[in-house]
């Protein structure tokens, strides 16, 4: 198996060492071409009319100064790298219903699934007053991608799987639950002030449609989502 690793956070983020972790113990060899910042919530963007600089990051490791689907792209079709199979995060911060067309993290997924590739986007739910703990994060992870991998997946079709937030004290990995993407939109507000108009909604307090993804990962369970190309 060759992994092709990527995100939306940028190539030091702790969720893609993270995800590198999960991979290694499985085995995997592994090569990542991710952003050199931040892009999350850029969505499927891709730059055409402008040159992508691409820096070394140590072996097998590159930094694109570009978006996720950018990535993805140049690994595939620039950097000559051939992957079994393309994950993209591990995202700080959950990506669930409405976040799936935002999110910078399932559209490097999504990208790879467009070219035929099999895909997962994978992201961790936060909750502020709980520290994250990565290295739980990766053991857990790495069940995940054995038992995900191995099922059947159709052509143009990719995983997205969120990951709850749950106490240092819970170890085991949690019930894996197939679902679908929550329907009801985000909460939208805005705080006005001096400078214009700064968003305010509570990401916590969004609607939790019985059975979908938002409430099977705030129910303490990993969301695990087939969504088509």
């Amino acid at each position: 198996m060759h992994v092709l690793l990527t995100n939306d956070d940028g190539i030091t983020a702790p969720g893609l060492q993270s995800l590198a972790d999960a991979v290694t113990q499985l085995g995997w060899e592994f090569t990542i071409v991710a952003p050199a910042f931040e892009q999350s919530q850029c969505g499927h963007r891709v730059t055409t009319h402008q040159h992508l600089k691409v820096e070394p990051h140590g072996a097998q490791r590159f930094a694109v100064h570009g978006t996720p689907a950018d990535c993805v792209r140049l690994a595939l079709f620039a950097l000559d790298v051939q992957p079994d199979l393309v994950l993209s995060g591990i995202n700080a911060g959950g990506n669930m219903g409405q976040d799936i067309v935002i999110s910078g993290t399932v559209a490097a997924a999504r990208e790879a699934a467009y070219h035929g590739i099999r895909a997962m986007a994978l992201s961790h739910y936060l909750i502020r007053e709980l520290q994250v703990d990565w290295q739980r994060t990766a053991r857990w992870i790495a069940e995940i991608l054995q038992e995900t991998h191995a099922k059947a997946q159709p052509e143009g079709t990719f995983w997205n799987i969120n990951l709850p937030h749950l106490p240092a004290t819970h170890a085991a990995l949690p019930p894996r639950i197939l679902c679908t993407p929550a329907r009801s939109p985000l909460n939208v507000a805005y705080t006005q002030n001096e400078h214009g108009y700064a968003y305010s909604a509570s990401y916590a307090s969004r609607p939790r449609d019985p059975g979908s993804d938002v409430d099977v990962c705030f129910g303490g369970s990993v969301a695990i989502s087939l969504l088509h190309v």
